[in-house]
């Protein structure tokens, strides 16, 4: 009976928490509307979290008849997380507090030694964030750091990340939670872009989600049903490693896949210099391709015939609602336009498609949005499971023309 009752004050304080965060300023009153709780029991509540540090008063309501009620908020500074993308050839880096407002953020080159290099760039990153920030290092309570490959939970290695050399060997997420000073999760980037984009983006209440990064690697983020799909070693969706484009028995094939040694940035390069014998960067064939240059429209429309045959695969198992595309490559609207007529031939029902409205920061926003809803669980559920955690409108800083 008194494990009952500790678990119903947890749930209690966790449904007040939330409709602050959701809906503050807010009045006592209104809380107990929304979550059904007495007005008593709300009080109390407040009350605690208000010497916690975890709201505070901010005013009163206003175009009422008769007395008016004091309104709370949380806190925003009381914590705050820090979200990295660690890519290829960027690291990003935010500060985010309890109300989902980032902060700040430095980015800069991605260190090419990798390994132990990469565990102290992400902790300078990190600490000049927190500076821009003025935020100090003991309230940052959690870290989400998305990574181009698989975490291993077994040993904290990231496997599968070709582009980034020696994570593969260290025990990464230890050495970056020492690094950091507080507890880390590891994700895999693309998962991240998924949650961000449902969270903030392209796919707003999409309960059937998949998010396609087409770059230099290629992978997806599937949210079915609501649920962040991983698999069995956390490698769902990784189809890169689709047996089709290159040969898939060919060896080359087990270290870049043979989807993505045909449908990458890679192959993009490779295949205009076999047309044309000029060897030209990414953006550079766009650019031609814009400009009439038949060699170029013609990998375009090479490219994105295979990246539908790969949508068309992935929609008859998944049945998204909506797939987004991302990446270097995939945020092109001339290659969304290829797509979605090359998949027309392939495919026998219309497919939502869309290019990501988060762009580069798609990684980071679904960091946010992954450790914000572990601190938010953690600080005011205590943990318990199947606490339902929401979380309010991403206050982001203007990230137009961003490096």
């Amino acid at each position: 009976m008194i494990g009952s009752k500790h678990i119903s004050r947890k749930l209690s304080r966790s449904a007040v928490m939330q409709a602050v965060i959701k809906e503050g300023p807010i009045s006592r009153a209104s809380v107990a509307k929304q979550t059904g709780l007495s007005k008593q029991v709300v009080s109390e509540i407040v009350h605690i979290l208000q010497d916690e540090g975890w709201v505070q008063e901010t005013g009163r309501t206003k175009g009422h008849v008769g007395r008016t009620a004091v309104t709370y908020e949380i806190v925003p500074d009381a914590a705050y997380i820090y979200s990295v993308d660690l890519g290829g050839t960027k690291l990003r880096a935010a500060i985010v507090d309890l109300n989902c407002r980032v902060v700040a953020e430095s980015v800069e080159p991605t260190d090419s030694f990798g390994g132990a290099s990469i565990i102290t760039q992400i902790g300078r990153l990190c600490a000049a964030a927190a500076r821009k920030a003025s935020v100090a290092k003991d309230s940052v309570r959690f870290a989400v750091i998305g990574v181009p490959g698989v975490p291993d939970p077994g040993d904290g290695s990231v496997q599968m990340a070709p582009n980034i050399p020696g994570i593969d060997t260290i025990d990464f997420h230890s050495s970056v939670s020492v690094e950091l000073g507080c507890d880390v999760v590891l994700e895999n980037d693309v998962n991240l872009a998924a949650l961000g984009e449902q969270w903030a983006g392209s796919g707003i209440d999409c309960d059937n989600l998949a998010f396609i990064a087409l770059g230099t690697g290629i992978g997806a983020g599937l949210i079915l049903n609501g649920q962040l799909i991983k698999g069995a070693a956390g490698a769902a969706g990784e189809l890169g490693y689709m047996a089709f484009g290159a040969d898939p028995f060919d060896p080359e094939s087990l270290r870049v896949g043979a989807f993505e040694r045909e449908a990458g940035s890679i192959a993009l390069k490779t295949r205009y210099m076999a047309l044309s014998g000029k060897s030209l960067g990414v953006p550079e064939i766009f650019n031609k391709a814009n400009e009439g240059d038949e060699n170029a429209k013609q990998v375009l429309r090479d490219t994105a015939r295979l990246v539908a045959r790969g949508i068309a695969t992935l929609a008859a198992i998944t049945d998204p609602d909506i797939v987004v595309l991302g990446g270097s490559i995939g945020h092109r609207s001339e290659l969304l336009m290829e797509i979605q007529t090359a998949l027309a031939l392939c495919f026998p029902r219309p497919l939502r498609i869309e290019t990501s409205k988060l762009g580069k920061h798609a990684a980071l926003i679904g960091g946010a949005a992954l450790g914000l809803s572990h601190l938010h669980h953690t600080l005011f559920a205590d943990g318990l499971a199947g606490v339902d955690i929401s979380l309010p409108e991403l206050r982001a800083p203007d990230w137009e023309g961003a490096a």
